[in-house]
Order: C-alpha cells, then structure tokens, then sequence
C-alpha cells in the first residue's frame, strides 16, 4: 500500500529538493549564528543574503558584549563590608554643612542688584 502525504510535507519536499539543486543547504538545527557565520566563511555552506543579514543581528542577542567591569582590590575591605558601612552612614544624622552661608551687612542688601536682569528676548 502507498502511502500519503499531506500537502504541506509534499510542498516541503519539493522545496528541499529544489534548494539542494540550488546548491542551498538548511543549516542543522540548534546552529547559533556565530556557528552559521564561521560555515559560511569556510566554504561549507552558501546563506542567502536574508540569513545572513539575520544571523548578523543575531550575534548580538545571542552574545551580547561584556560592557561594564568590575574592579576591585583585595586590600580586605569586600563589598559586604562597603554596604554595611554605607548603611551605618545612612542611619545616622545627616553631617552639618563644611561652610557656614555667607551674611551680608543689612545695608548691602537694600540697595538693587548689581547685575541687571537679562532680558533674553
């Protein structure tokens, strides 16, 4: 007895038959796109523009660039003890102001500006 297909698997046989003649391979499938990029520079496998284009955006989700970088010393401070110490700080009253505002003569204070107003029309 013969068997049957469905339309969909005889379409995509026909294709597959259609891009192998092509010289189109799939790629296997869990292949990231670093993987396809490197296959097709070496000659094992010809992408079409649209894949190409794809797999280059993709390398970007796939492996995103390392951006920030931690630095630290191990002089014997960690940053647990780093929290801690700003957590104490944030607990206790705020520090009084290094200067004290200057105070002018009553005298100074009644006369007008000395800068006239900007008019900026």
């Amino acid at each position: 007895m013969e068997e049957e297909y469905s339309p969909a698997e005889l379409i995509e046989e026909r294709q597959r038959r259609v891009d192998e003649m092509n010289g189109l391979v799939t790629l296997p499938a869990g292949t990231t796109a670093r993987q396809a990029l490197e296959m097709e520079m070496r000659g094992e496998v010809e992408l079409t523009p649209r894949q190409h284009n794809a797999a280059k955006i993709l390398i970007e989700y796939q492996e995103p660039r390392l951006s920030a970088v931690a630095v630290g010393h191990m002089d014997g401070t960690s940053f647990a003890q780093a929290l801690e110490r700003a957590i104490m700080r944030s607990k206790s009253p705020p520090p009084k102001a290094a200067l004290a505002p200057p105070q002018h003569p009553a005298s100074e204070l009644r006369k007008p500006f000395t800068m006239p107003r900007r008019n900026l029309r």
